[in-house]
């Protein structure tokens, strides 16, 4: 067995490791400020975090309800020509 050669081949897989290992921590800083940000907007919007589901549930009614709203007021005549 090569002694040398094998130590070289441990030394480098180290490096990786490291490399890759440093990597994963500033993208794990990176989403944490991420994560961040995007807390305060929702605050800023009076949205807290655990009710982000319902809000989004609750524009999606909104938004469908004024969609519908919107087709009422259209002429009849427009409607069939889809």
């Amino acid at each position: 067995m090569n002694y040398e050669k094998e130590l070289n081949h441990l030394k480098n897989n180290l490096e990786k490791a490291k490399s890759l290992k440093y990597r994963a921590e500033a993208r794990l800083e990176q989403l944490k400020r991420q994560e961040e940000d995007i807390i305060n907007e929702l605050k800023e919007l009076g949205i807290k975090p655990n009710e982000l589901d319902d809000e989004i549930e609750n524009l999606s009614q909104e938004i469908e309800a004024l969609f519908n709203e919107a087709n009422k007021l259209l002429p009849k005549d427009l409607l069939e020509k889809k």
